[in-house]
Formats: structure tokens, sequence, C-alpha cells
């Protein structure tokens, strides 16, 4: 009882700061240019880093990857080569790629990211899989050739696709109750990522025959899970359907397109705690959630570069024009809010306040800048996308 009562006083003093911010909040100049200098920088320290780290050390000499800082920069860092006169991947991409080969390779000798605490090991197992093809198609993406690496990626990944019972066609996936990469919802956004690696994947590797039944069960679950989810495991799915034709009907794709539409913010941005948690989680301990951290902070309701990024790329990708409003409203804020002096863009966690300055509290700050550097790029590109979408 005592503990509701402090959240509602909690959330009522949200909901009046917002009011005031809202009204009050001077208007913001908007940047025409962002650094890319500064953002490769940003990245590639924080990667080297996370390689370094003690915390994500692991056997064999190899390290995890986290889908918040190895992954995204996975994605992300190629993306910035013009800007730097690279001919090929930076230093910390190829220990990244190096470290990834040699788990794939030493799939059965290497231990898995966490022992078996309750079901971690085969949710380390699953969610690693997953990840491990997801890095390594990306970069095959960029040379046109799949390589033996990432087919025996592949090979780890459908080995382990449950194939029995309600998650039937998913991966078991890590779960810590930490939103919105290791939550209970998470395992979709998991499947969201396999579609991606797949559609990614250079040589129409879709197209295999072995892999039919595979992408059969893998279509089926994401297509029967989709109406519970939160709304950026929605937006995941729509990244997913513009990398694997036919994933979702037109119908589909404006249903979420109109859901992420309606809750862009007024400064053109996007928050991540009001697109978090899932649909199916009704009630007042939904509704609190988007409002305070389970540590009892309140939430930081304001826009973000993770989910601006993320959801400025995935419209362009799935066909929205570059001169829409949505979108050059969301180019604006992402232009506007990367730190001049180290070049990153927001993010913030929703579990409980973090000291920014610390190094794991900069997880949502290497996301963010991430997803905006590829949402930015992407806008940079001289041609758009065949247009999915309407021109809204």
């Amino acid at each position: 009882m005592k503990t509701t009562i402090r959240a509602l006083s909690i959330l009522a003093t949200c909901l009046v700061s917002s009011l005031f911010v809202a009204c009050g909040h001077p208007a913001t100049k908007v940047a025409t240019s962002w650094n890319q200098k500064a953002a490769a920088a940003y990245l590639d320290q924080r990667v080297g880093w996370w390689m370094g780290w003690s915390g994500a050390a692991r056997d064999h000499g190899t390290f995890c990857v986290s889908c918040h800082t190895s992954v995204a920069y996975a994605l992300s860092r190629p993306a910035l080569r013009g800007a730097l006169s690279e001919d090929g991947p930076s230093v910390n991409e190829r220990r990244l790629l190096d470290n990834v080969k040699k788990r794939v390779l030493l799939w059965k000798d290497v231990g898995p990211f966490y022992s078996d605490q309750g079901y971690k090991a085969a949710e380390s197992r699953g969610t690693e899989a997953v990840l491990n093809a997801l890095i390594l198609a990306s970069y095959d993406a960029q040379t046109g050739r799949l390589s033996d690496e990432t087919r025996a990626a592949f090979d780890n990944m459908w080995a382990l696709q449950l194939a029995t019972g309600n998650e039937e066609g998913s991966w078991s996936w890590l779960r810590f109750d930490l939103e919105p990469w290791e939550a209970n919802d998470s395992q979709y956004y998991g499947a969201t990522l396999a579609a991606v690696a797949v559609g990614t994947a250079p040589e129409n590797y879709r197209a295999s025959p072995e892999i039919q039944s595979n992408l059969k069960r893998l279509r089926e679950y994401l297509d029967r899970e989709c109406p519970t989810q939160s709304t950026i495991n929605r937006v995941a799915l729509l990244w997913a359907s513009a990398r694997l034709p036919g994933l979702l009907e037109r119908k589909q794709q404006d249903i979420i397109v109109n859901e992420v539409l309606s809750k862009q913010q007024p400064d053109g941005g996007w928050e991540l705690s009001s697109l978090a948690y899932p649909r199916s989680d009704w009630g007042l301990s939904k509704f609190l959630r988007t409002w305070i951290r389970e540590d009892g902070t309140s939430q930081e309701r304001k826009s973000d570069g993770y989910a601006t990024g993320l959801i400025v790329l995935v419209l362009q990708q799935a066909g929205m024009l570059r001169d829409s409003a949505p979108i050059k409203r969301g180019i604006a804020w992402l232009m506007s809010n990367q730190n001049a002096t180290e070049g990153f863009w927001p993010g913030y966690s929703l579990n409980k306040r973090r000291n920014l300055s610390s190094d794991t509290g900069r997880f949502m700050r290497d996301a963010a800048t991430a997803y905006a550097v590829l949402a930015l790029t992407e806008s940079q590109r001289t041609t758009n996308p065949v247009a999915s979408l309407s021109n809204r």
C-alpha cells in the first residue's frame, strides 16, 4: 500500500512537471548538420572499452556481444567510413568481427554468455546465435558475398529455433527484466532481429530451400504474437518487413506506421518510455511503469536518440519519403541533439536512474548514437527506396 501511494505521489509530480515543460520550454534552434567524426570517435571509444571490460570477458579469450553497445556499433560504424575516408573496417570493427567469428567457429567449445542460472544458458545461446548472424550478415551485405562463417552462424541460429509450444518459431532470449532488450517481451524483439539478419544476408540467402521451413515458423510466430507487442517491438517488426519482403501486408505496415506517428513528440522526436512495455500488460502497473522506473525514480519523459533514430531509420527503409513531414521533423531533432563535444546522442535507462558519467550508465547513449547515425546516413543517401508507405 505504501509503495503504491509513493508511486502515485511520484506520478503526480511527473505529470505536473511535464505540463510546465510542455507549456514553457523555449524553442530550440534547429541545426542543419551533424558531426560524423565526433560520432565515430564516441562509438570507437565505447566499443573499445566494452571489448576490454572485465564484465564482458568470456572464455577462450572472447567477449560477449550486447545489443546496446557492440551490436549497435557493428550495424552503425560502417556508415561513417565515407566521412572518415576509410577504405575498410576500423581497427575496433575488425576486433569485434574476429571475436564473433571465433565464437561461431568454436560454437561447440565456447561456453554460453551466462551459466545455467535457471534457464540463462539456453537464453544465452539463443540470443547469441541471433546476434552473431545479424552482425556477420550485415558485414557480408557490404561485399555481396555470404562467407563461410556467416553460413555457420545461420546454421547455429536455425538449430536453436524453437519448434514446439507457444514460442514456436522464436529463440530463447535473455530475460533480466531490463527494458527494452532483455525484458519479458524481448523474445519477440530477438525474432525480429533474426528476420532482419535473413533479409540482410547477400546472395539471396532468404530463398535457400533448406531454410524455408524455419522461415515459415518465424513468419508465423511474428504474425501470431504481433497484436500483443509493445510499439517499439512493432517498430522492429516493421524494420524486419523492410528487409524481408512479404513479412507484412501493406495494411499491417500502415497500422504500425500510424501507431508510431501518433506518438511523435511536439519537438519531432520520440521518447522510449512511451513506446516500451507490451500491449498485453494493461492496467495500473503498465501505466505507472511508463512514468516511474523500478527503483522509484521518474522516467525521463523526453525524446531520446535511440527511439528517434530507430524510428526514423525504419520509416525510411520501409519507404516513407524523406521529404514527408514526420521524417523531416525527426531528422531535425537528431540534427539538433548531438552532443557537440563528445559526439553522442541522449539516451535514458527505463529501468533505474543511472550515473550518466559512468561507463555502464552510457549504455543507452551507445544505442542512441548508433541508431541516430544510421537514421542520418540513411537520409543522406542519393536515392529513396521504392515507396511502400504513403507520403504522410
